[in-house]
């Protein structure tokens, strides 16, 4: 990613709406879903700047990789110990067999061979193991916030089924997420299209609409894993290994 998304990450991770509310969301479908041990092993793979490393804390204890410099020392501060740099897809150094939970969020759309970075996940987990994703929906949405984010993709369903089946695991149900703001976000795009005003800017929006979109978006931790919803921004999963059993 370009400097400044990190930079804008670790200003705003704390105060964003998307931020606060997703981490609320994946909170509650982890907790729904995840069916993990207690005191499970986990590990956020990208974690940034660290602020997903509370949430999945409360699940169990939290190990984190993150191949940026400035953003790794950010979460190490969070984290109160050191976050590896081994980078997908091969995970060099990260032990095999050994999570009950790995988790990336926003993260497999960034490497080029994602079927191969799957696998090294699968490779990192326990027997019952489970790695939750989240990714960034429609192709037809891309924009330059996907530019300066190195994303090499967004996926449709199709796509990130057929990645999920070629590394050998296999889904609890691919889900949309974001989907109660979509209008807004898919009509900001095209309109941003139509203008030529792309921008990458992912600043909060004033304080107002800034709640305002929390609020909104919050509302979806009730609904993700328990009712299918309209397309949305992004998708979610959890994946186990193809021969194991998945919720």
């Amino acid at each position: 990613m370009d400097r400044i998304v990190y930079d804008r990450m670790a200003a705003h991770d704390s105060t964003h709406w998307w931020y606060r509310a997703r981490r609320d969301i994946l909170a509650d479908y982890l907790t729904r879903e995840g069916g993990l041990p207690k005191h499970a092993r986990i590990l956020e793979i990208g974690c940034g700047t660290g602020h997903n490393l509370p949430m999945l804390a409360a699940f169990g204890t939290v190990e984190a990789i993150e191949i940026d410099p400035a953003a790794g020392e950010i979460a190490a501060e969070r984290l109160g110990r050191p976050v590896s740099n081994a980078p997908l897809p091969a995970l060099p150094g990260i032990e095999r067999g050994a999570y009950d939970l790995i988790a990336v969020l926003d993260v497999v759309e960034h490497i080029e061979d994602d079927v191969a970075a799957l696998r090294a996940m699968a490779a990192c987990l326990k027997p019952g193991g489970k790695i939750l994703v989240t990714v960034p929906a429609h192709r037809w949405m891309w924009s330059a916030h996907d530019v300066v984010n190195h994303h090499h993709r967004r996926y449709s369903k199709a796509t990130l089924a057929t990645a999920i089946s070629d590394a050998g695991l296999r889904s609890n149900g691919l889900r949309y997420f974001n989907s109660l703001l979509f209008p807004l976000a898919a009509a900001a795009r095209v309109a941003g299209r139509m203008t030529g005003r792309d921008d990458s800017d992912d600043s909060p929006p004033p304080p107002v609409l800034n709640r305002l979109f929390e609020t909104i978006f919050r509302f979806e931790r009730h609904l993700v894993g328990r009712v299918p919803l309209s397309p949305g921004v992004s998708i979610v999963t959890l994946l186990s290994a193809a021969g194991s059993s998945a919720r």
